[in-house]
């Protein structure tokens, strides 16, 4: 089977970033995939895992899923992919450090790393003729919104508690100012942000999943260390919240709804040829801590030991979206249920106790 339209994938080999990967390859379009990524926060082992899943032999990975270990800040590596590699018709840019906790230790890094990469990535799409871009931001963006559900028309950029959250803030702006500056060229751009709430879960074959370092910083990663064995217990950051059961409330969407969202937005850009568009991905319901906790406990089989600790500075009681606008204009909608969530997550975690490192296997560069 001969390649189809070739897609840039930033940061490919992160928990969102191969979930996407395998939707892309499956997809009718038959896309091949260039994956940059510097293995910073990532395994080389989750593209072999992508491999399986998709049913590529050895001839169809070479041609189909390509592979750069490069740093996105360094351009004259960067340059080489482009050089090298025949023109791609959009990018899916995931690339960029994440760690909210850590951002605010050293938010120069994220400022630096962040913004950077995202300046040279457009420098290089706009000389290599790519002008297609969907970028992976996030419902950070809102800050502290008191109004729920959040819509796309929610204001952005006020109460951001983190370096992160203001780096991808940044970023839009600095895409809403470079779109606005190609609507007069003979071929516009056409960009898609897309503001994640918070993804959950993993590929149902259990071969891929979410795979922090260290500690994890999110909910569910947690409990699923938690239910394996890994950890002791979940610390529950505050019950006295205007919620149900007083603990917070997110909105939590599955890993592979959010990952067809991407290929739903490539597809929506092709159809549009250009445009600026902005998209909540999420359920639209919130659930809390202690709903996570038992819907975790019912996909493992067993208690998942909590305790109750304080409030952290910057949490705010609830927040969810209202992802209509998504499901009106690309046809998306994140269908999946918390109970195919949790058992896909516990899939992965009874399978990689340990992550990627599970058999034997490292974190390593090729």
């Amino acid at each position: 089977m001969s390649s189809g339209p070739y897609i840039l994938v930033t940061g490919g080999c992160g928990y969102i970033g191969t979930h996407t990967i395998t939707c892309l390859l499956n997809s009718p379009k038959n896309y091949s995939v260039v994956v940059v990524d510097n293995l910073s926060n990532s395994s080389l082992i989750s593209l072999d895992r992508v491999t399986q899943i998709c049913g590529l032999d050895e001839q169809s990975r070479a041609d189909r899923l390509i592979f750069r270990q490069v740093d996105l800040c360094d351009e004259t590596a960067f340059r080489k992919v482009f050089e090298e590699l025949p023109q791609f018709s959009a990018c899916i840019h995931f690339a960029g450090l994440k760690a909210v906790g850590e951002s605010q230790k050293v938010p120069l890094k994220y400022y630096e790393n962040n913004m950077n990469s995202t300046f040279v990535l457009l420098r290089l799409m706009e000389e290599f003729g790519c002008r297609n871009l969907a970028f992976s931001s996030s419902a950070t963006v809102y800050g502290a919104a008191d109004t729920m559900p959040i819509t796309e028309k929610t204001t952005v950029g006020v109460g951001i508690t983190n370096a992160y959250g203001r780096t991808k803030y940044m970023i839009e702006e600095v895409l809403k100012d470079y779109y606005n500056s190609t609507k007069d060229d003979s071929k516009p751009w056409a960009i898609t942000i897309l503001r994640y709430f918070n993804p959950v879960g993993a590929h149902p074959s259990g071969l891929i999943g979410e795979d922090p370092n260290g500690i994890p910083n999110n909910l569910m990663p947690y409990v699923s260390q938690v239910a394996v064995g890994r950890r002791e217990f979940l610390t529950v950051y505050g019950d006295d919240y205007d919620t149900p059961d007083g603990t917070g409330v997110r909105d939590y969407l599955h890993v592979m709804d959010l990952a067809e969202g991407h290929l739903s937005a490539i597809e929506y850009m092709e159809k549009k040829e250009t445009g600026l568009f902005t998209f909540n991905l999420g359920t639209g319901n919130g659930c809390s801590v202690i709903d996570m906790v038992k819907a975790m406990e019912k996909a493992c089989g067993h208690e998942i030991k909590y305790k109750i600790g304080p409030r952290r500075s910057g949490d705010i009681a609830t927040c969810y979206a209202d992802a209509a606008l998504a499901e009106k204009e690309m046809n998306w909608k994140g269908s999946r249920t918390l109970d195919e969530m949790c058992a896909d997550l516990w899939c992965w975690q009874e399978k990689n106790p340990q992550g990627f490192e599970t058999q034997g296997e490292k974190r390593k560069s090729p």
